[in-house]
């Protein structure tokens, strides 16, 4: 595979765990558009949801960044969408040490707020003041988006303008404090949708491990902001699959990020609604579109989670079960698993993002003494896998040139191409079917001590989801060869002698 960028590790956590590695990529390399073939790719706009401006960016296909939204988290939140009409959803807000947002706000193209939601718990700032919190991290969904991203005959609606329901937030907020209850969100309004939200609680579960867990928990908004379901990790270990093994690592509570504010035990990194889907169509009840299909990166594991918090269906963490398992190949710290909805090619298939990395509990070595972060592969893959049969369909990768240790993505585009974020290194690119890439960016803003540009997730939407911006050329971008690619260098001065 031709690649035009690099590839680079972090030691810092940031959405994720980094295994330290220090892989000497280029120094110098191209950023923006460095591929675009416009007879081939799914034209549109990208919105991009990079870690260090906080900010969701929105670029056409040659790079050019056409509007910004300032003031949200996505290093706190994870990824920003924006539905038809130039709306706006993302993470606003941080509460360190966890890695965890105070809100989720959805604004409308000039920046109006149409609906935020910060009511599910209160916790003290590092100054010690007492807030309203929603401890989002990583993930969230609408009833009617059920995988984030576009598919034809689906428009999601935004909210309805925040209303007078706003001026009771301090009320609700008061009473519910008094009742040790979650309030409505401010300026939620009925005539809405749904929404899920994955978010973190801490508690002390002995069954789980020894040490107090940063635990994950889904609730579900009802569209006057009112939790309606909610669904906690640690209470359903039993059904997870772990051998008693990867249990005894997990008991010692010694995995990543333990000492930073809670153990962190599965680091789940996305949480999707089922949505429709052929299989459910025929009669598989797994498969129920109001289910959840979550991701632990931690215990390289996916699953579906039923209305009644049963575990309806789950691949992995271990892959050796089988002949399909064993062509499938072991996942490892993957992120952004959904089912693909109707109406693209491959609708209800899982697509996921197999960062490789390390991860995984059991299987005690050398390398992983105490069974945690055994699991190691230093590449990437794109996976696409019939959820049924377990036939792996389709997949990307290239292992010398493609790597996101951490944080990362895959959306499949309406030709059939899929959208993946190599976040690591804040490349995106599109790649079609017999595995040529037909458009390639690097985000070019980098900041932080590291100099980092990544990008958690990146969506390709229609141009006429965001009809406020003037449609844009599109001109075709071809590389140089890259054993002619060059950075310019100024001739050499002469130096003249002394004057005699």
């Amino acid at each position: 595979m031709a690649r035009v960028g690099r590839s680079i590790g972090f030691g810092a956590l940031v959405l994720g765990l980094a295994i330290g590695s220090a892989l000497a990529g280029p120094t110098v390399y191209p950023t923006g558009t460095t591929i675009y073939d416009p007879a081939r790719a799914w034209s549109g706009y990208t919105v991009l949801s990079p870690l260090g401006t906080q900010a969701v960016i929105v670029i056409d296909m040659n790079g050019n960044i056409v509007k910004r939204w300032d003031g949200y988290n996505d290093s706190a939140g994870g990824p920003a969408r924006v539905l038809p009409g130039g709306v706006v959803i993302a993470a606003a807000g941080a509460h360190p040490p966890h890695q965890e947002s105070l809100e989720l706000v959805e604004r409308d193209f000039g920046g109006r707020v149409l609906w935020q939601f910060a009511h599910n718990v209160q916790v003290q700032t590092g100054d010690g003041a007492t807030v309203w919190a929603l401890r989002q991290h990583h993930d969230w969904a609408r009833e009617e988006f059920p995988a984030g991203y576009y598919s034809p005959g689906v428009t999601p609606a935004a909210m309805p303008a925040a209303s007078a329901a706003a001026a009771g937030e301090a009320a609700a907020a008061g009473e519910a404090a008094a009742a040790g209850e979650a309030p409505a969100a401010g300026g939620a309004t009925a005539g809405g949708v749904k929404t899920l939200i994955l978010t973190h609680v801490t508690h002390r579960l002995p069954q789980v491990a020894d040490v107090s867990l940063e635990d994950d928990r889904l609730i579900e908004l009802a569209p006057d902001g009112k939790i309606v379901w909610s669904w906690t990790a640690g209470d359903h270990i039993d059904e997870l699959g772990f051998t008693a093994e990867a249990r005894a690592a997990i008991k010692t509570g010694g995995g990543p990020n333990a000492a930073r504010s809670g153990f962190d035990w599965l680091h789940m990194n996305s949480a999707t609604y089922v949505g429709p889907n052929r299989w459910f169509d025929a009669g598989d009840r797994r498969f129920a579109p109001e289910s959840v299909l979550i991701s632990s990166r931690q215990a390289s594991f996916v699953a579906i989670v039923a209305r009644d918090g049963s575990i309806a269906w789950k691949l992995g963490p271990d892959f050796s079960g089988s002949k399909a398992l064993g062509e499938i190949g072991q996942i490892i710290g993957q992120h952004n698993a959904h089912l693909i909805p109707k109406g693209l090619p491959g609708a209800g298939d899982l697509l996921v993002f197999d960062n490789g990395g390390a991860s995984g509990y059991g299987y005690a070595s050398p390398i992983a003494p105490k069974g945690v972060g055994a699991l190691v592969r230093a590449s990437s893959r794109v996976l696409e896998i019939n959820p049924t049969t377990l036939q792996l369909v389709w997949s990307f990768e290239a292992p010398s040139t493609f790597y996101s240790s951490f944080i990362g993505g895959a959306q499949r585009l309406a030709n059939g191409d899929t959208l993946i974020t190599e976040g690591t290194d804040g490349r995106v690119f599109e790649v079609a079917r017999d595995g040529k890439i037909v458009w390639e960016y690097i985000y070019p803003l980098f900041s932080g001590p590291r100099s980092s540009n990544a990008v958690y997730r990146a969506y390709r939407v229609p141009y006429s989801w965001i009809p406020q911006l003037a449609h844009p050329t599109e001109e075709a971008v071809v590389p140089p060869a890259l054993g002619e690619f060059r950075v310019p260098v100024a001739a050499p001065r002469s130096r003249a002698g002394p004057a005699r």
